[in-house]
């Protein structure tokens, strides 16, 4: 149940880890609305989503560890009804999250005995968009490759032990805890561990031979115009990006994952590209995280909107100077210029920025990298480290990834959080 690889990754910026392993250590293992096997389950769905089987194999493990049912782990089929009507919004908030609705909300909250409450409908929303996110940084790292699946070797993780994930702000309370745990299922969970394992190392084996997905079409051309608008801004730079198929129009890796989702040929679609009539650009004038997401997650799951506005707050006072030079402009219009591109790529808008800017600011391999990471990071290749991170130091390329994983996870959060609170309403 380690993760070391991201831990190390995130160590070049010791604050945010710091943060990051308190709300992810809140999220699966502190007190809330979920049981604790449910937290590691769905964290498995939200993570099948991006066929990210680093995440995957990690809370498989510890869905074992909490008590839970082996035969879940045989796929969605075999799973309380309750947990496989969270696939819809797992879907739609993993790749187009402007598609959620109120309706979908209270379809969740309306269905009888297996109606959601609202705390644990939160408590969910949050852990699926957490790991969508988290997946991006796994991805966008090479951390998925370094654990033997095909590594690229690219980026060399940072030396800071084999502590587990969440060992950093773990309590000896939870340490007896997964004791009691582990006593009480001592003898099924070594038999489950070990079946499980022989069941990894066949994925692994299978997965050997694949090419790697062709993901980035060789660069036709040189330069892009520099007064786009935001929604040109969106789907220019990856445009010959297939986002889901490889040249033979195969899922790559679903054939290993397929159990834990459904409809996998759903992914990303840019949202410049939207039936203007399903849906609107969302505003941060009109809903944000300050002044409306913020509150309505810390009254339905108590603290988290603590634990999450110190994470936003702590990627955003990050320091990154050196790297905010080599693009010409200051630090803040730098990060800004990538959070609010980000934001874009989910059709969230600010009335007091100008898009054209970015086209300014982020050369177009960087533009790339950022894209292919945020939307479809399952896609992300050596190619394209080669092409953009020559210039950047590691602990910058590290940073970037982190405003990749916190500005998605935000704008997750606001889609979903707008549409509970219509629901309310």
């Amino acid at each position: 149940g380690r993760l070391e690889a991201v831990t190390q990754q995130m160590g070049y910026h010791p604050q945010y880890l710091d943060s990051f392993l308190k709300t992810q250590h809140y999220l699966m293992h502190m007190d809330g609305p979920l049981p604790f096997d449910c937290r590691h389950y769905i964290a498995i769905m939200a993570a099948a989503r991006h066929q990210c089987r680093y995440l995957v194999n990690l809370h498989v493990l510890q869905f074992l560890r909490a008590g839970g049912d082996p035969q879940w782990l045989r796929g969605l089929e075999f799973i309380p009804p309750k947990l496989r009507n969270l696939n819809e919004i797992n879907k739609i908030l993993a790749h187009r999250p402007w598609l959620i609705t109120k309706e979908h909300i209270e379809k969740l909250l309306k269905i009888s005995e297996w109606s959601w409450s609202l705390a644990e409908l939160v408590h969910a929303v949050v852990l699926l968009a957490h790991c969508h996110a988290l997946a991006s940084f796994v991805f966008g790292c090479g951390c998925e490759q370094d654990e033997g699946l095909g590594g690229r070797g690219v980026l060399k993780p940072l030396s800071l032990g084999n502590q587990c994930f969440c060992e950093a702000t773990a309590s000896n309370s939870y340490g007896q805890e997964l004791l009691r745990i582990n006593r009480k299922r001592s003898l099924d969970s070594c038999m489950e561990l070990d079946s499980l394992r022989e069941r990894m190392q066949r994925i692994h084996v299978e997965t050997e031979g694949r090419d790697e997905m062709r993901l980035l079409q060789q660069d036709r051309e040189e330069g892009e115009g520099q007064g786009a608008g935001a929604a040109e801004l969106c789907s220019d730079p990856a445009a010959g990006l297939s986002p889901l198929a490889d040249t033979d129009g195969e899922v790559t890796g679903a054939t290993n994952l397929a159990c834990y989702m459904q409809d996998p040929d759903f992914g990303y679609q840019d949202f410049a590209r939207r039936d203007e009539d399903q849906t609107q650009v969302f505003r941060v004038q009109d809903y944000s995280w300050e002044d409306h997401g913020f509150s309505l997650v810390n009254r339905l799951y108590s603290d988290i909107g603590h634990l999450l506005d110190e994470k936003f707050r702590m990627v955003d006072g990050l320091q990154s100077s050196a790297m905010a030079k080599r693009q010409g402009c200051e630090p803040s219009v730098f990060k800004r210029g990538i959070w609010n591109y980000i934001h874009c790529m989910f059709g969230i808008r600010y009335d007091d920025y100008d898009y054209a800017e970015v086209n300014q600011l982020l050369e177009r391999m960087l533009k790339v990298y950022i894209k292919t990471v945020t939307c479809y990071p399952e896609k992300t290749n050596s190619e394209m480290f080669d092409r953009f991170w020559k210039q950047f130091k590691h602990s910058e390329k590290v940073h970037v990834n982190l405003l990749i994983l916190e500005a998605r996870m935000q704008a997750e959060l606001l889609y979903a959080l707008q549409a509970i609170t219509q629901y309310m309403i």
